[in-house]
């Protein structure tokens, strides 16, 4: 049996859309977690970092309005950081798919197929 496979969606993303229907168009029927509605809690952000091996300031969007009113010309901590993608789930970066312990940053939306593999 294959691994359930989990998105970490934001459908006003183009981006994400496109990962999304990626995964769609090979009959894989994901996990959506649409993390603005439903957002992720410290522990479910670290453990997302560690499949991941970022650390939080790499999924850090720093072009985002919040980020560059509370945050801009500040060099954030790890634990800062993390801080800020719970307080804002805005500010993580999108999609996130993740397979087993593996997880990837879909940008651009191809990067997926190293999930899929």
């Amino acid at each position: 049996m294959s691994t359930r496979l989990t998105i970490y969606h934001n459908p006003r993303c183009s981006k994400s859309r496109q990962a999304l229907a990626l995964l769609t168009e090979r009959g894989i029927e994901p996990e959506v977690i649409e993390y603005l509605r439903t957002p992720l809690t410290e522990a479910e952000l670290r453990a997302l970092l560690r499949k991941l091996g970022l650390k939080p300031a790499e999924i850090l969007r720093t072009g985002e309005d919040v980020y560059k009113e509370k945050y801009k010309g500040r060099t954030l901590t790890d634990e800062q950081s993390l801080k800020a993608l719970v307080e804002s789930p805005i500010l993580m970066e999108r999609p996130i798919v993740v397979k087993g312990q593996h997880a990837v940053v879909c940008r651009p939306p191809e990067k997926i197929l190293e999930l899929l593999d």
